[in-house]
């Protein structure tokens, strides 16, 4: 599935509408707004990154991901922004995994930029539905 760009993020993982099923995930990738000047994202950790995750999701036979944009540095870097506080993203880019625990949507999963860019450690937290593509 590809990138859903216009995702809208609930107020928690819990109310994720998330699929009932075993393997039913879905990912969102927490990614800096794009600078007006540019066009670009801000952050050059998320322009490293953002090819290898939309690399990853561009089938569609892939678990969707929601794109997230955490604002302009000024937002960012507000230990009060939305997405510290109750999303728990720490830096960015940060790609989260959520699914059903015990019937719960729950986060199973979290990598940022440096595990984003190592091959084997993307694919490992990916898991078996990227193997052949990556």
């Amino acid at each position: 599935m590809p990138i859903i760009t216009d995702f809208k993020l609930p107020a928690s993982a819990k109310s994720i509408p998330l699929p009932e099923g075993p393997h039913s995930m879905l990912f969102i990738a927490f990614v800096s707004s794009d600078d007006p000047a540019t066009g670009q994202p801000w952050c050059p950790d998320v322009r490293a990154a953002l090819p290898h995750i939309k690399a990853a999701f561009a089938a569609e036979e892939t678990p969707p991901v929601g794109l997230v944009t955490v604002g302009q540095k000024p937002e960012w870097k507000d230990p009060d922004n939305l997405y510290r506080k109750t999303w728990n993203v720490s830096g960015i880019p940060t790609l989260a995994r959520y699914q059903r625990v015990n019937g719960e949507v729950t986060e199973t999963g979290k990598v940022t930029e440096v595990e984003i860019l190592d091959s084997a450690k993307f694919k490992a937290f990916l898991g078996d539905w990227a193997k052949e593509r990556l």
